[in-house]
């Protein structure tokens, strides 16, 4: 007969057995500050969604989070740092481009869009603005349209950066329109505005954050949104096709991603975290105040918008043969 002895001896030697000494917690997440790494410069549509949320974010978590600014490269320069991330504690906040044909646009891009990313969160959604400097001749859409279509390749137009939605958007644009405009590639939206102010540059899509203040001020005019139907951001601005455009419709929009190796019950809490934002009021004001319309998705609906618009931008760049150094 086994004696008790024996019987508390082999219970505690067992494997299976969860005490304090064979079973830890996991480490409580996160452990200390969230970077939010933003691949555009303060003051872009990328930029205002991540202080729109961060507080909120720091909140919920119970950690400062971070927004550090790291344009460049059309925003794949910070994609590829959240891509390459290992600590569990850096997350991007990226856009169409960055997760959808970085790697179409240049075969030589350090990272795979479809392979290196966790998925989080759609965050927000908007149309572009098809925006003319101030000295643009016409009130009208189609006079508008008319005027950048007389300019043929003397006007140029401003992006981003090569291969984003508003490079892409403008070269479906031009094959949709007749307008000729040539491509200038700038750092971030912002810059994009300046330039259209001086002069320096003629067209832009700009998103409505970026487009309005100066159209409001009267110093940039706004010609007609992507969107297929009238936005909520911009009410007031006709769409493409009731100027007489059709097959044009585009959305910019925004997303949480991490790298692929992010844990799944991190991208679960901070996907939960976002929807639970997203749901007040004050977080809509001040995503709506910075030209998203709010979304906050979950990871399965960001991975499908990934791939809709993969072959949605994809088409464009096979059209119209673009390439890394156009």
């Amino acid at each position: 007969m086994i004696s008790k002895r024996h019987l508390l001896r082999a219970f505690a030697a067992s494997p299976f057995i969860v005490n304090s000494r064979t079973w830890a917690q996991p480490a409580a997440w996160p452990s200390k500050p969230l970077r939010l790494v933003v691949g555009f410069p303060g003051g872009s549509s990328p930029d205002l969604m991540a202080r729109a949320l961060s507080d909120g974010l720091s909140q919920v978590l119970g950690q400062p989070v971070v927004v550090d600014n790291k344009p460049g490269a059309s925003g794949n320069i910070a994609a590829d740092q959240v891509a390459k991330s290992t600590d569990e504690h850096t997350l991007g906040i990226v856009i169409n481009g960055n997760l959808t044909v970085a790697k179409l646009i240049n075969p030589a891009s350090p990272f795979d869009p479809a392979l290196d990313f966790a998925p989080i969160s759609l965050l927000g959604t908007a149309p572009l603005v098809l925006t003319a400097t101030g000295s643009a001749t016409g009130s009208t859409p189609a006079e508008l349209l008319q005027w950048a279509r007389g300019l043929g390749d003397t006007a140029n137009y401003g992006t981003p950066g090569n291969g984003t939605v508003g490079h892409l958007g403008m070269e479906l644009l031009k094959s949709k329109s007749g307008i000729a405009a040539v491509h200038v590639p700038f750092p971030g939206n912002p810059q994009v505005a300046n330039a259209l102010l001086s002069g320096q540059i003629q067209l832009s899509l700009l998103p409505p954050g970026i487009a309005m203040a100066q159209v409001k001020a009267g110093k940039l005019k706004a010609i007609a949104v992507t969107s297929p139907t009238r936005s909520a951001l911009v009410p007031e601005v006709p769409t493409l096709h009731e100027a007489g455009v059709n097959g044009t419709d585009l959305e910019v929009w925004t997303a949480l991603v991490g790298p692929a190796s992010l844990p799944k019950p991190i991208v679960a809490r901070m996907a939960a975290a976002i929807a639970e934002l997203m749901k007040k009021p004050e977080t809509q004001t001040r995503v709506l105040a910075a030209g998203w319309q709010p979304v906050g998705s979950s990871p399965e609906g960001l991975a499908q918008r990934m791939k809709a618009d993969t072959a949605l931008l994809g088409e464009i760049i096979t059209s119209r043969n673009i390439k890394a150094d156009n």
